[in-house]
Parts: C-alpha cells; sequence; structure tokens
C-alpha cells in the first residue's frame, strides 16, 4: 500500500510574525521557512506504519513555490521515498490544494492519504475534508492514534470533549493529524545530504487542469490588540459591577 502525505513550507513556529507596514500581509522576506509542523507529524505516521510493514512506499507532495522543494528534501531526508513539487506562485487555497491533491492521488493510487489537520498560517483545516469530499473517500480527522488493521480498514482514534472516540474507516481514506498523535524524528546528517541528491517529480497545477488564481481577497491585516493588564476585586459585588460598567459584558 502507497501512503500519499501533504506538506506545506510555512513560517517556522518559532519566528515572530511581523506585519507588513501597509497591512497587505505577513512579512516573509528574510524570514525562517520550514515544514507545517502538523505535515511533519503526517510524514512522521506515515514512516511509522512503513517500518511497521503496513505500507510499502511513501510520498510526499507539496503544492508553492520553487522554494517549497526545501521542506520535500526535509521529507525525504525522514525517510519519504519519493517527493512532488507541484510548483506555483499563487496563494493556492485550500479547495485549490485538495483538488490538486486528487490529481495526485488519481495518479499515484495510494492507499491512504495522510494530512496536517490545518496549516499554522492560514488556519483554514479545509483541505483534508475537501479532499475526502472530492474523492468520495472516508475520512478521519484529528487523529490522535492510526491503527491499521487490514488492506480495508483502518481504526481512527482522536480526543472529543468527552474522551477518546475511535472510529473504523473504509481504506481508501484521508485521515488529518493532530498534535498529540506523535513525535516527529530528527533527519540526520547523511540522511540530509543524501536527500540533497533525490530527484524530485515536478509539475503544475495546469497539468492537472486547475486554475490556482485566489478566489478570496484579504482586504487587511493587523496584529491584535495588545492584552490590558488585569485588576483584582475584593467582593464578588465589585466584580458583576465592573462586568456590567466597564467591560459591558452583562
Amino acid at each position: 500500500m502507497k501512503i500519499l502525505v501533504t506538506v506545506k513550507r510555512v513560517v517556522d513556529y518559532n519566528v515572530k510574525i511581523r506585519v507588513k507596514p501597509d497591512g497587505s500581509g505577513v512579512e516573509l522576506a528574510n524570514v525562517k521557512m520550514s515544514m507545517n509542523p502538523f505535515d511533519e507529524i503526517s510524514v512522521e505516521e506515515a514512516l511509522r506504519l512503513k517500518e511497521a510493514g503496513k505500507a510499502s512506499e511513501v510520498i510526499v507532495v507539496s503544492i508553492g513555490p520553487a522554494k517549497a522543494e526545501e521542506t520535500l528534501r526535509t521529507a525525504l531526508a525522514m525517510g519519504a521515498d519519493r517527493a512532488i513539487l507541484v510548483e506555483t506562485e499563487d496563494a493556492v487555497e485550500p479547495l485549490s490544494v485538495a483538488k490538486i491533491v486528487k490529481g495526485v492521488v488519481e495518479a499515484e493510487q495510494p492507499g491512504l492519504v495522510i494530512v496536517g489537520k490545518q496549516a499554522i498560517d492560514d488556519d483554514s483545516n479545509q483541505t483534508g475534508q475537501m479532499l475526502a469530499a472530492l474523492l468520495g473517500w472516508a475520512q478521519g480527522t484529528f487523529a490522535s492514534k492510526v491503527e491499521i488493521i487490514d488492506a480495508s480498514n483502518a481504526n481512527v482514534t482522536r480526543e472529543v470533549d468527552g474522551g477518546l472516540q475511535t472510529i473504523e474507516v473504509k481504506l481508501p481514506a484521508i485521515i488529518t493529524t493532530d498534535l498529540r498523535l506523535n513525535e516527529p524524528r530528527y533527519a540526520s546528517l547523511p540522511n540530509i545530504m543524501k536527500a540533497k541528491k533525490k530527484p524530485l517529480d515536478k509539475r503544475s497545477p495546469a497539468d492537472f487542469g486547475i486554475d490556482t488564481a485566489p478566489r478570496l481577497k484579504v482586504l487587511k491585516t493587523e496584529e491584535p490588540e495588545g492584552r490590558k493588564a488585569g485588576i483584582k476585586v475584593k467582593t464578588v459585588a465589585e466584580l458583576i459591577e465592573k462586568l456590567k460598567t466597564e467591560a459591558g459584558v452583562l
């Protein structure tokens, strides 16, 4: 069984985000970029399934600019077998991503697709669900544990308000990963050097008949207001009074 994993190049999670002075977006010039953390978890899970004998090949795919090649090579250094870059300079929205990945799925015929539940740059949390709908496949979202039962079935456990929920999905399926699924491995230096020499399969959105032009327009981007200092009150009556008169929430 093949496993297909999607990865995205985003601003590193340790970087403090800065908004452009004109409010047109986030400053990306000279900013450290890395693989989306949820996608790292997805790659790790696919590799663990392969090491457990549940998969024969792990393929990673990224949709974005030419620099996304670095992200794919990180996945190759972790242990992925092949990488596909669908190159575009457009700010690709979740629906376009899902449509392109659908084309890759139809070409590669994987038995399982693992997607990070969301990207930390846009926080859309849409691609996995849209992909499942486009393919007509089963889906297990926000997975905290994945167990492949056989070639036709898998169990997906996720955290819900009441505890843990486990569902059985029919393969092929889409699984989106949550934070507590695993701890991604670090790529060794020899593997990083080997990954630099591996060929990438480069394609374009046009190969799948997809127009990636944005359908949404960002009107303005601004930083959140600074948090005001809290105060202490002596009585419940004083708290209620301040909530009424100052906070205006009662």
